[in-house]
């Protein structure tokens, strides 16, 4: 796979308007950078880098062989944001990445649901720039 404007262009867009979700939800709306332990800068930084990582995997994992067969473009975006999506928190669950103290499973369904849409969006980036990006290299491919 050559990577061309395309992936470039849904990489950077998808992962910048999923940390700007991240930041609203976290930031924002909860207010769960109050109880971080540690400098809010560092803690920025580290969750725009894993929003990179992120992005390109969702990039990746949207144009793999096997989400592929999954022939309606719409669809294969959800698909892959739900894999992203229940990925992230069953890792952030794991090892016990949670800005909250008491975890309870209402807390656990809701961040749950809310890891899914948040990577749903950044499929959806990625789709668009798929149908709305022409770019020669990939198509080459």
């Amino acid at each position: 796979m050559r990577l061309g404007i395309r992936f470039f262009l849904s990489w950077i867009v998808s992962a910048l308007i999923m940390f700007a979700l991240f930041y609203l939800w976290h930031g924002k709306f909860l207010n769960d950078f109050k109880r971080i332990q540690f400098p809010i800068a560092y803690f920025v930084t580290f969750a725009a880098f894993t929003y990179m990582v992120l992005g390109a995997g969702i990039y990746f994992l949207f144009e793999s062989r096997l989400m592929k067969r999954v022939g309606h473009l719409f669809l294969r975006a959800v698909v892959t944001g739900f894999i992203a999506g229940l990925s992230v928190f069953m890792i952030a669950t794991i090892v016990n990445i949670s800005l909250t103290s008491r975890l309870s499973v209402h807390h656990l369904l809701i961040d749950c649901s809310w890891q899914i849409l948040e990577q749903v969006v950044g499929g959806m980036v990625v789709l668009l720039f798929k149908i709305f990006i022409h770019d020669p290299i990939q198509e080459m491919a």
